[in-house]
């Protein structure tokens, strides 16, 4: 059974109706500890908040009911929606972050993140595709949850989605410049994953592609999109 310690953040907007919940954003909460994290979502004065927290020992804290609007996303763009906050739920996981020394997730935080995940996506009838990291909805701002979060954890428990290609096999084409490939194709596939916000000065935006190394290719994240993320981008088309 899933134990929750309940709080209450007063950044929030009560909605009266059932909430059109279509997807759910990751976060790290990047502060020095769990204590400041609770004090940051539950002040009046710095205006943000989430619906859940996760502790580095499993802890389970509500901050905001899954009908109301929790201030995490901030200015996003994921498919179609702008401005995530009215459509999505907000996890928060503990973690100093890149900031103050980003750290791996503990294996009792992630058991109990999926618990929750598995909740809400069957409560709201969300698409793995639509299980999100913020620098995923906000890639020009954020980094959260970061490279070291296990998204292929997730997708083995049916909460994410993830490339099937040999890791050893397409480590062969890193750092290998594309050849041949038609790049507003590229645009394409990656508009089709999600990433909304695809175009900088008419051409492919680095820090989409950050966001998207840092989901699918953790192991470097360096704003190239060589001949292994192409690979991975192409493999992924699968879940459109």
């Amino acid at each position: 059974m899933m134990r929750i310690k309940h709080l209450k953040s007063p950044n929030y907007i009560f909605y009266n109706k059932r909430r059109n919940v279509s997807s759910i954003v990751i976060h790290y909460t990047g502060m020095r500890s769990l204590q400041s994290a609770v004090e940051r979502l539950l002040s009046k004065k710095y205006k943000v908040s989430s619906h859940y927290l996760v502790s580095r020992t499993g802890k389970i804290m509500q901050l905001v009911k899954d009908n109301n609007i929790a201030w995490h996303a901030g200015i996003s763009n994921w498919f179609n929606f702008k401005n995530l906050n009215k459509n999505s739920i907000g996890i928060e996981l503990e973690n100093k972050g890149h900031q103050y020394g980003y750290q791996d997730f503990p294996r009792k935080q992630i058991v109990q993140l999926i618990k929750i995940l598995k909740i809400l996506k069957k409560k709201f009838k969300i698409k793995n595709i639509n299980i999100t990291g913020h620098s995923d909805i906000a890639p020009n701002r954020k980094t959260d949850p970061g490279e070291n979060f296990p998204w292929k954890k997730l997708y083995k428990n049916d909460l994410a989605i993830w490339h099937s290609l040999d890791e050893e096999f397409i480590n062969n084409f890193r750092l290998k410049k594309l050849i041949n490939i038609n790049k507003k194709n590229i645009l394409k596939m990656i508009k089709r994953l999600g990433y909304s916000r695809v175009l900088t000065a008419g051409h492919l935006d680095k820090d989409v592609i950050k966001a998207f190394q840092r989901r699918y290719r953790q192991h470097l994240i360096n704003g190239i999109f060589d001949q292994e993320c192409y690979l991975i981008l192409t493999n992924l088309q699968k879940f459109i």
